[in-house]
């Protein structure tokens, strides 16, 4: 039996969500998108709340484009704010919307948010190397700056816990546990991915 991280233990849609996405070093624009509406959403619940919701935000936020989300006016976020199968908290909503112009102008000046964010860490994963979930922290120096960043671009929702999240989940780190089988694969990818 595959030895895996211990927070996905004992639950498919985590256990699939650990196995095939997080980790994984995601440069795909629309990814980084739909994490960050998804982080936002998820600050104070649990994540697979949200990955149990997951389905139903696609849908909701038209497959994350941020170009579309971006158009959302008040209308639409009333009808978020009605939507039983996203979490209808305005704040989240409102700031998912002002996150999206926010994350148009990061393009505009990057020429993807991508390489705005890989650029934090070198454009080279962080390979850490915990035995223990325990060891992890849950923010930075690293997510501290750029959550300072992405404030001062006008983000909002977005804190150093929540872009350490983001992080781990698109792959800017590697937090697999040492002994967790996901951790060599990750390792392995990036290695070749550099030759």
């Amino acid at each position: 039996m595959k030895k895996r991280c211990e927070w996905s233990i004992g639950n498919t849609l985590y256990e699939q969500y650990h196995d095939t996405e997080w980790g994984v070093p995601a440069y795909n624009d629309q990814v980084h998108f739909e994490f960050l509406v998804l982080e936002s959403a998820q600050a104070g619940l649990s994540w697979i709340t949200i990955l149990k919701k997951r389905e139903n935000y696609r849908k909701a936020y038209h497959e994350f484009d941020p170009r579309t989300v971006s158009d959302y006016n008040q209308e639409k976020i009333e009808e978020l704010l009605q939507n039983p199968g996203i979490v209808r908290n305005r704040k989240k909503i409102e700031a998912s919307v002002n996150n999206a112009k926010c994350f148009i102008a990061v393009q505009e000046e990057y020429g993807s948010f991508s390489k705005y964010i890989w650029s934090f860490v070198g454009h080279e994963p962080i390979q850490n190397h915990w035995t223990t979930e325990k060891e992890i922290p849950a923010k930075t120096t690293l997510s501290i700056r750029l959550a300072k960043d992405m404030k001062r671009r006008g983000f909002q929702f977005l804190g150093p816990t929540i872009l350490y999240s983001h992080m781990q989940a698109t792959g800017l780190i590697n937090d697999h546990v040492k002994d967790c089988y996901r951790f060599q694969e990750i390792n392995e990818r990036s290695a070749e991915r550099k030759e």
